[in-house]
């Protein structure tokens, strides 16, 4: 608390006590307003309504006679109607904000009601910044809470300044949908919504409008900024890589609802070919450590050696076996590379906490399966070759594809360097808009629970045009 008081204390510090065409009354009310701390804490995003009426020199944005247009009644219909954008009506202040209270306000003579007016005012603009801040980071956002949100600028984000912006302009409507995400899987969203509405078509079924708001909702999660991205959805099974303004869809096979492939974002930095595979501890423990126990031909069979601490192959033998299975944890086991590989030819790899990574299968009937949710977490893509060399060719480098092709042919062992790292996005999306209509894939992870358990809190029975 003594933090926050502090920086309100060094914006009203620099209020001087005359400001240059303006109503000294107006700015006393406003500064009154939010110097009190009880006022504030009503706001979603205190301190940045107070930077956006330092900016504005304390004026009403929204009752200011000097608009060329009626920016009020614009903005107002946003947040009477936030669901055109995938949002709910909830915490835009709309209790104390209507049309009728706004035109009340703007008919009254400029010295009447300066008290209401400021109020009126400011929770307009805390409720436009909750909005465009949902708009752009999400309602319930795993990684940004609206207190943090308000504290600092998010990859260049800073949602009073593009108020600020927008609020003098004629094109203030696009300028605040500029805040949405500029994702295709989004952007096909919000065009459903705008021609349903625009033909004055009421969304077919609360359950439909319910999986819309939860997966634009996901989609605002992503902090990827780039045109330029491979995403993965979990539901559908599949890769899309979007390079140059084309889009390559690929089929994949994800992580079984025991193991499931985590939703993260990195960048692919480079690809190698004939990968060894180094297995996981806990597949070893679980799967391949009671094989080798029953029969230590598995071994040799599937092409898998056992290392120890400090890197040493182990000749397995029934003592060593004693050993091993006495201190598992101590062990590591690699396959070598070649067609019997589970990584197969080649494998992407990227940062990131899970241990997960994007590969070929020698599996590869499994791409024929409806279900493809049926990995220990990593991701398997059908025809690794073609999106390697679509990499390639998006990197510039097209004359490293004849390499490649030898590579994967020979299994000879190289790693690919990408000049330009590609943004890698796994997500989570139990619906998206195809050739302008909602398809639906399966909750595989059941997923959808709990943030529809957060909507429908705020859930209208019905969706209004």
């Amino acid at each position: 608390m003594k933090a926050f008081l502090n920086f309100t204390a060094i914006f009203f510090s620099i209020i001087t006590t005359a400001i240059y065409g303006q109503d000294l009354n107006v700015t006393n009310k406003i500064t009154a307003f939010l110097k009190d701390s009880l006022n504030l804490s009503n706001l979603n995003y205190p301190k940045s309504v107070i930077r956006f009426y330092a900016t504005n020199n304390y004026e009403f944005l929204w009752l200011n006679d000097k608009q060329k247009i009626d920016q009020a009644s614009i903005a107002l219909s946003l947040l009477i109607q936030p669901n055109r954008f995938g949002l709910l009506p909830s915490n835009y202040h709309l209790e104390n904000l209507s049309f009728e209270r706004l035109k009340e306000l703007k008919s009254s003579s400029p010295e009447k009601q300066q008290k209401e007016k400021a109020l009126f005012d400011i929770l307009m603009t805390d409720g436009l910044l909750s909005f465009i801040n949902d708009l752009h980071f999400g309602k319930y956002n795993p990684l940004y809470n609206p207190s943090y949100i308000d504290s600092v600028r998010i990859n260049g984000f800073c949602a009073d300044e593009i108020l600020s912006d927008a609020g003098w302009q004629v094109s203030f409507l696009n300028l605040v949908r500029e805040a949405q995400p500029k994702l295709k899987a989004y952007e096909d969203f919000q065009d459903y919504l705008d021609q349903a509405y625009a033909a004055n078509n009421v969304m077919t079924s609360p359950a439909e409008m319910e999986k819309i708001l939860i997966n634009m909702e996901r989609l605002r999660w992503i902090n990827t900024q780039s045109l330029d991205y491979i995403l993965i959805n979990i539901p559908s099974y599949t890769l899309e890589f979007h390079y140059n303004g084309n889009v390559s869809e690929f089929k994949v096979v994800v992580g079984k609802p025991k193991t499931a492939t985590p939703v993260l974002e990195s960048e692919i930095n480079y690809f190698s070919t004939a990968p060894d595979w180094r297995v996981p501890h806990s597949i070893f423990l679980n799967e391949i450590l009671p094989e080798i126990l029953k029969n230590r031909a598995y071994l040799r069979n599937n092409h898998y050696s056992i290392y120890d601490e400090a890197g040493g192959k182990v000749i397995v033998n029934t003592s060593a076996l004693k050993e091993i299975s006495k201190n598992p944890k101590q062990y590591r086991v690699r396959q070598s590379s070649g067609n019997h590989n589970a990584l197969g030819t080649i494998v992407f790899r990227f940062q990131n906490s899970h241990g997960v990574y994007l590969h070929d299968t020698p599996q590869k009937q499994f791409f024929n399966r409806d279900n493809r949710a049926l990995s220990h977490g990593c991701i398997r893509v059908q025809n690794p070759k073609l999106l390697a060399t679509k990499m390639l060719a998006f990197d510039n480098s097209k004359d490293k594809i004849p390499t490649l092709e030898d590579a994967v042919k020979t299994y000879g062992k190289m790693d690919f360097v990408l000049k330009q790292p590609v943004p890698i996005i796994i997500t989570y999306l139990t619906m998206s808009i195809k050739d302008g209509k909602p398809t639906i894939y399966n909750d595989i992870y059941q997923l959808d629970k709990s943030p529809a358990d957060k909507f429908n809190e705020n859930m209208p029975s019905t969706i209004a045009p």
